[in-house]
């Protein structure tokens, strides 16, 4: 049962750009009425999915919205529209009383309106509006009056509001306005070939309700619109209330947050201000994604490890075919005539010999003037000497270049039919395959490559073309014509007659009957952009000539327009010499300056037929004026080849409409179907005089995305209006069978592929035995699994059905077809939908393009469409979100991706049409360039895995412990060597106090070298022996006690430059018995943003004085410092340069080593200032440690590169060499940028065999030396001594950056196993450092997801959703190490993920705070497990790790345990109930495109933000929006809500090399970045 509905047209007029009528808008007033006020409760909402942990959802902010109608409780007028006729008055009364309530009232209008108030549009004020058009101007030409008053109301509301969605934040230079001279002229027009002519003719208005709606609440309204009419007291509030949530700072340790460090942006010290613009639009976004767009997640993630995404459920209630199984449909028997040619090289012979003289083809001039007059006499000689001299006349007699059967290349430009026909057709004569391609303009021409593998493939060694082409081709300095990118090696062979030899009296070419073998080969490019060529039979393309005849009636000397392409398709077919017709050909140059020659043709020579797109109807249209000339009465047949276009019935309606009076009959326009694999699918047949026209079927938009024909109810305006194809050719049968799968008959209600049984179809690709299967040799399977015929189908690649009376409809293309969620949607649809939103006013030429791309398992739809030059940057976003809405409204799919390019700049076809797959290639590459993004993934994206809810309750049953085991498992813990049974002449040993050790070295060894200090040059700027230190750090104390006044136990703070004095002032404080705390000083360049860290650590510490170098006095008491800082309130500040001549009386001995030996401040990656106390006890095992594992005695060097003011860089500095007695060679880290290799060549120089630096120092020389390591080589430099690099930090290794500088510098002898890393935190300076002995450092590989859920769960190396982790260097000495919940506080089984603690003689004895903030004391320093050993106090290091046993063996023999470090608690983002780390998804982001050179992401009211900086130019800062979204997506199943893109540098990074996460959020939301682009993804 098929369930279609014809409507017949009672009178021929339909709506035009110059008539209206108002019957026809009372025709439809019940259809339009009834749903304007559905249609904008559904426009008002852009649902959004969510997860359950993001609320997200969009109000249109300042909707004034009633109360949603259902049908139960529509007021009575409502059911009266449905239920009587009504007068247009009436009509109008009833119209606007309804869709009152949905236009705010003028008087109260909302002050958050705006000014843009536009009336509804009236009837009155339509009229005006189509008097105003009908004008014509050509950028109006899309512009179909079909538009019905429902779009224009919902527009007309659209206009009435600001936009909903945060408009993307520009850099001025950004916004640049695109030149006019990038004109296209008309040709260029369309998305496919310039064919799509997207007339909107919307009986499809805007759809109503769906499924998928969600009502707002009205509180959400009411919020968002104080934000949106700038009150920032509400919207302050509310950000207040977020930032207490989500900013974890512990609130004693307020005062620590600092925002500011070394070379950071411009931040202010205090917090954001909280009305800045960025943090509105975020809270507008907020509000924007409050609701789901889908219901509440049924279940949650229970699964081990596998992330489940959702799948999409089938909606019970969709539509399901319901018909019998279709029959398959025979054409009518094709009568062959008796004088019919045996072969189409016969016809041209008949004709060439009984008729030389009857005109065989007239072409053109750009002028309309014909040019040239091909008679059949000189097309058939000219075609006998091409194909002799085809045969004969290249290569040797005895070696042919090209033989009978041999491929060759026909390249002719598009306004030389002529010489085109004649290579065809001497081709055909001897036995030759042409394959038609364009002339390629350029070496690098859209799609050319692709047209050479084809050629490549089908062994095309000759190109055939015409002089002025052969000219024309890009040439190289020496005259040649260059190789194309992808094409095989070719000679150039001209056919103009002058350039070839005569044939012989006796020859003559072998004229047979049309057979099986090849007659040509037609390229087809596919949806992916790849080139195939479609191999025709001669019998194929005879039956195909005899066919057309029999179907359009063809008789002798018929004259025929043709405005298509000559080359292929039907162009090619309807100017076949079969007939001895008249083929008068229209350029597409002609068309471009004179859209109406066609028509002038048609009037000047009298001609029966034309050939043309619907696109050439349409400029026709756009061009007229009444042209008083023009009669198209002789017209008998109107081919419009894109007639399976769904969108092609409106240009042939208007197209009637305007020239029905100039002797049109309607029954002239026949549309028919075609494609390259099945030739001519349908045609309508020219119906006699006074027949009944055609039916046409007004499907429902939703039946035909669930592959169903369903007659669109009444209530629905999402419509999709057809026009038949004709029916099935002569002696062809047409079945339709299911697009996917076994191609298993359809229901006749049902949408699939149509499938032709046919002598005259193509019959492979060549060369694609596969393939060619698949789409040629197919055999449709009824219900039963019974073959439909034993004759082969040819798939023609057409989505459509079989109507009533045997008429073919066509509703798309498979190319064109996009499932997305299950559901099917043409993207000629969608570009029609998008081009009926103010077609004009934006979209330049209506150019257009619509694909799909796969991310995150669906496809995802994508809408590139070019600006108008004029447009502004409002005009231009306001359109966007139009689109948006009513692609959502009438197809029920959400765009994942709105792109607008400046005009003029997507790739085009040779026929000026958009290049699809090259737009989606350069899309996907991030070489697109657009001016205006817009970033659907909230709305789209709605499988993702299902948020993790976490296990309720404390410890849970994976965690029973017995004995060492929990749950079967060993405990992770791990510790490093016993400090007490180690047997070493250590003689510092027996000093409590480093003091102490340096007094000792002093008298036994007093000129003994500690110190080295390095100058950029690599020079030693200066040295310090055992006494030289001694003696100056008495002097230091001297003066403390005399200059000072201070007792033992103040706090000093040493502000100097990394150097000597800083080491003489740290132990002139041990001298004096205070308490040094060393402070980076303020960068000299940068005073305004560090000057304020030195001042807040100075008063936290409570120092009593400030130590430093005058330089830096002055400095920290200038004029800049006061604009900085209170510079009155520092404490006093002593000058070390000169120092006193007089040592102090008595050195300072401390009575308890537990004392506070110094203070350890830093600042952590969030942006948090934490100092800790370091004891004596503990400086001096920590120091011990160091030496144990690195081997260090008196004779060692060691090579530092490193911060000296905090960590392990202090202690390396400052305090090892005097415990160890080794020589320090100190290379300050600053002086690297002046020269990079400063620190290899010193570690080469000094042969030294250990060796320390930072992350930022081995990016630096990885950069900065690259290129350079020959040069170094050839410098004599030298790295095969060192053993041991360690790169000093405070988080995961980085085991990219290890490995690129391992690989770098291997040349230059460094041992991959020497380069290593450290590990260390606040409350244990160093828990792991690789040292001189024992096994390399060991890789895994974790699966990412399941890290994403707490769990280790190790991989093979390439696995997908696999991260390396590299060891973090050996455990210390002395160092014990558990891993625990950190949450229950259990002690965790090997390889599973929990807080690291650590139990060790260095540990920090606790935090240095103002407050004496207990609790936290106490829990990072003062832990204890809940169960196990519950006696044992650990520190807590806030970072996650895991332990593994590996199958090394340590040093003791033992087998060795590793520490994996995984990040820290502090930095890791919950979202989605899943834990995710910073730098797993920077490291995603900063793979996706070459211009991202770094990548800091962070949360801000529960959406991603991510900052990339662009090396590059502006514009390719949108490129980075997609592809950004498009790999969080893919590879961490999250939604990008914010992508900011910045400069270079603006990513705050600290002396170790961290990304300071915190501040930069904070300068973003203080608006303070200056980014180029900000995109707010809905």
């Amino acid at each position: 049962m098929l369930i279609i509905a014809i409507c017949f047209p009672t009178h021929t007029h339909t709506h035009t750009h110059t008539h209206t009528h108002s019957d026809d808008v009372c025709a439809h007033s019940w259809f339009l009425g009834l749903d304007v006020g559905v249609f904008l409760r559904r426009i008002c909402q852009i649902s959004c999915s969510s997860s359950s942990s993001c609320v997200r959802q969009i109000t249109p902010v300042s909707f004034l919205r009633p109360p949603p109608l259902q049908p139960a409780d529509a007021p009575p007028d409502f059911l009266f529209l449905l239920s009587c006729d009504i007068t247009q008055k009436g009509y109008e009364k009833k119209r606007s009383k309804l869709i009152g309530a949905y236009f705010p009232q003028a008087p109260g209008m909302d002050p958050s309106m705006g000014q843009e108030r536009r009336t509804p549009v009236t009837p009155s004020s339509s009229s005006r509006y189509h008097r105003r058009r009908s004008s014509g101007s050509r950028d109006e030409r899309y512009r179909s009056d079909v538009h019905t008053e429902a779009v224009q109301a919902a527009l007309a509301k659209h206009k009435e509001r600001k936009m909903a969605v945060p408009m993307p934040s520009k850099r001025r230079s950004l916004v640049v306005q695109t030149s006019m001279d990038a004109y296209t002229p008309p040709g260029t027009s369309s998305s496919r070939e310039g064919s799509i002519i997207m007339e909107h003719w919307i009986s499809r208005a805007i759809h109503g309700t769906s499924s998928t709606t969600t009502t707002t609440s009205s509180t959400a309204s009411s919020s968002s619109s104080s934000t949106r009419s700038g009150g920032s007291g509400a919207a302050g509030g509310r950000l207040a209330d977020v930032l207490a949530q989500h900013v974890h700072i512990s609130a004693q340790h307020h005062h620590l947050r600092m925002l500011v460090l070394h070379p950071s942006p411009r931040l202010p010290p205090e917090g954001v201000p909280v009305s800045s613009r960025v943090s509105a639009k975020i809270q507008q976004l907020v509000n924007t994604l409050k609701r789901p767009k889908r219901p509440p997640l049924r279940e949650f993630f229970v699964d081990d490890f596998e992330e489940l995404l959702e799948v999409q459920q089938p909606d019970p209630n969709q539509p399901k075919a319901e018909g019998a199984q279709m029959v398959a449909m025979r054409g009518e028997q094709l009568g062959v005539v008796t004088n019919w040619p045996p072969s189409l090289e016969a016809a041209l012979q008949r004709w060439g010999t009984i008729s030389p003289k009857a005109p065989c083809l007239t072409t053109m001039d750009t002028n309309g003037k014909p040019l040239y007059v091909l008679t059949y006499g000189k097309l058939w000689s000219r075609s006998v000497k091409v194909a002799y001299n085809l045969l004969h006349k290249l290569g040797t007699k005895q070696e042919p270049l090209v033989r009978p059967g041999d491929r060759v290349a026909l390249v002719f430009p598009n306004n030389d039919p002529a010489a085109f026909m004649t290579a065809f057709y001497g081709c055909l004569l001897a036995e030759v395959v042409p394959v038609p391609i364009e002339v390629p303009l350029t070496r690098k021409d859209a799609g050319s490559q692709q047209i050479g593998f084809l050629l490549g493939s089908c062994g095309v060694t000759v190109a055939l073309t015409s002089d002025a082409c052969h000219k024309g081709l890009p040439k190289s300095p020496t005259g040649e014509i260059p190789q194309f990118k992808g094409w095989p090696k070719v000679l150039w062979f001209v056919t103009e007659s002058k350039h070839l030899s005569k044939p012989p009296r006796d020859w003559f070419p072998l004229i047979k009957d049309a057979n099986q073998d090849t007659a040509y080969i037609e390229y087809k490019t596919c949806k992916d952009g790849s080139v195939l060529g479609v191999t025709v039979m001669r019998i194929a393309m005879l039956t195909h000539c005899q066919a057309l005849t029999q179907s359009c009636s063809y008789t002798e000397a018929e004259t025929i327009v043709n405005v298509l392409d000559f080359k292929k398709d039907a162009g090619l077919w309807h100017a076949s010499v079969m007939n001895m017709m008249h083929v008068i050909s229209i350029p597409y140059a002609l068309m471009k300056v004179n859209p109406l020659s066609w028509i002038q043709k048609v009037c000047q020579y009298k001609a029966k037929v034309a050939c043309v797109k619907s696109r050439d109807m349409h400029w026709a249209l756009v061009a007229h004026r009444d042209q008083r000339d023009v009669n198209l009465s002789a017209l008998r047949m109107l081919v419009v080849a894109d007639g399976s276009n769904p969108w092609s019935i409106s240009s042939c309606d208007a197209f009637l409409n305007v020239f029905q009076s100039k002797g049109l009959r309607p029954e002239v326009i026949c549309p028919c179907a075609s494609s390259p694999e099945a030739l001519t699918v349908a045609i309508r047949r020219p119906l006699e005089e006074g027949a009944t026209p055609p039916g046409r079927g007004v499907l429902s938009m939703q039946g035909l995305s669930h592959g169903v024909i369903r007659v669109d109810s009444e209530e629905k305006l999402s419509v999709l209006t057809l026009q038949d194809v004709g029916s099935v050719m002569p002696g062809a049968v047409m079945c339709v069978v299911k697009p996917e799968g076994v191609p298993s008959l359809c229901k006749t209600d049902e949408i699939g592929e149509l499938c032709v049984c046919s002598v005259a179809t193509g019959t492979a690709y060549y060369g694609l035995a596969g393939m060619t299967k698949n789409t040629f040799e197919v055999f449709p399977v009824s219900n039963s699994g019974a073959p439909v015929s034993e004759f082969p189908f040819t798939r023609t690649g057409l989505l459509g059905f079989i109507g009533p009376a045997g008429l073919i409809f066509v509703a798309g293309k498979m190319d064109g077809l996009m499932v997305v969620g299950g559901r099917r949607h043409n993207a000629d649809d969608i570009v029609a939908t998008a081009l009926a939103v103010e077609p004009m006013k934006f979209v330049y030429r209506g150019r257009i393009a619509v694909f799909s791309i796969t991310v995150l398992h669906d496809e995802r739809i994508v809408v590139v469409a070019e600006q108008r030059p004029d447009s502004t940057e409002e005009d231009s976003f306001q359109w966007m979100s139009r689109v948006l809405q009513a692609i959502d409204g009438i197809h029920q799919v959400g765009v994942y991706c709105l792109a607008l390019v400046p005009s003029n700049t997507l790739p085009k076809t040779p026929l000026g049409g958009i290049h699809l797959s090259e737009t989606k290639q350069l899309f996907l590459e991030g070489a697109l360039h657009p001016c205006n993004v817009l970033m659907c993934p909230h709305t789209c994206v709605t499988n993702l895995p299902k948020p993790r809810q976490k296990q309720p309750g404390g410890i849970g049953p994976a965690s029973v412990m017995v004995g060492n085991l929990v749950s079967g498992k060993r405990i992770a813990q791990a510790s490093g060597r016993d400090l007490g049974q180690i047997e070493d002449n250590d003689q510092a040993r027996k000093f409590l106090f480093l003091s102490e050790v340096l007094q000792w070295r002093a008298q036994t060894t007093p000129d003994h070298v500690l110190y080295t200090l390095l100058n950029s040059r690599g020079t030693i700027a200066s040295s310090l022996t055992c006494v030289q230190l001694h003696k100056r750090a008495e002097k230091i104390a001297a003066m403390l006690a005399e200059r000072g006044h201070l007792q033992d136990g103040d706090h000093v703070a040493l502000v100097y430059p990394p150097g000597i004095d800083l080491i003489v002032a740290f132990y002139g404080c041990l001298y004096a018995g205070c308490v040094p705390i060393t402070v980076r000083p303020p960068h000299l360049q940068n005073i305004a943003t560090t000057l304020p860290t030195v001042k807040m650590i100075v008063e936290v510490s409570r120092s009593a004085c400030v130590m430093t170098t005058q330089l830096i006095s002055k400095l920290l008491r200038s004029k800049e410092a006061s604009a900085a800082v209170d510079v009155r309130t520092w404490p006093p500040v002593l000058d070390t340069d000169d120092l006193p001549k007089k040592k102090p009386p008595l050195l300072y001995k401390p009575s308890n080593p537990d004392t506070l030996a110094y203070l350890d401040f830093s600042v952590s990656t969030t942006g948090m200032l934490a100092g800790v106390k370091m004891s004596h006890t503990a400086t001096s095992a920590f120091c011990r440690s160091i030496k144990l594992q690195c081997e260090l005695y008196p004779s060692r060097e060691v090579a530092i590169c490193l911060d000296p003011y905090c960590g392990l860089g202090f202690v390396l500095w400052c305090l090892c060499s005097v415990y160890s007695g080794h020589q320090s060679i100190l290379i300050p880290p600053s002086e690297l940028e002046v020269n990079p290799a400063l620190w290899l060549s010193a570690v080469s120089q000094y042969k030294v065999r250990d060796t320390f630096c930072s992350y930022s120092v081995m990016e630096l020389c990885t950069k900065g030396l690259g290129l350079q390591t020959d040069s170094l080589k050839s410098r004599g430099l030298d790295l095969s001594r060192v053993r041991t690099c360690v790169v000093v930090a405070e988080e995961r290794p980085r085991i990219a950056l290890t490995q690129s500088f391992s690989k770098l510098f291997k040349d230059l002898g460094l041992h991959p196993r020497a380069v290593s890393t450290s590990f260390g935190c606040r409350v244990n300076l160093a828990i792991c450092l690789q040292g001189t002995s024992g096994p390399d450092p060991t890789t895994v590989y974790v699966d990412m997801r399941a890290l994403r859920h707490d769990r280790v769960r190790l991989v093979e190396r390439g696995s997908p959703h696999s991260l390396p982790l590299m060891e973090s260097g050996k455990i210390l000495p002395g160092v014990r190490i558990i891993i625990a919940n950190p949450e229950t506080k259990g002690p965790m089984g090997e390889s599973h993920l929990g807080e690291i603690w650590v139990q060790s003689g260095h540990n920090a004895s606790g935090y240095f705070t103002v407050y004496g903030d207990e609790a936290l004391q106490s829990d990072h320093f003062n832990s204890r497990l809940s169960f196990g050993d519950t006696q044992t106090v650990w520190a807590r290091t806030g970072y996650l790790g895991f332990l593994r046993r590996t199958e090394l063996t340590d040093a003791s023999g033992e087998r060795h345990d590793a520490l994996y470090v995984v990040g820290a608690l502090e930095e890791a983002m919950e979202l989605r109930g899943m834990r995710y780390h910073p730098i797993d998804i920077e490291t995603s982001v900063i793979r996706t495109h070459k211009s991202i050179t770094e990548c800091a992401v962070f949360t801000w009211t529960n959406l991603l933000v991510v900052v990339v900086e662009l090396d590059g130019s502006e514009q390719e800062a949108l490129d980075l929006v997609p592809l950004v979204t498009n790999v969080v997506l893919e590879e961490h199943y999250l939604i990008v809500g914010v992508v900011v893109v910045v400069d270079i540098g603006v990513i705050p990074i600290n002396s170790r090399g961290e990304k300071q996460r915190m501040h930069l959020r904070d300068g973003f939301l203080a608006d303070q970045l200056d980014p180029i682009y900000v995109a707010y993804n809905m």
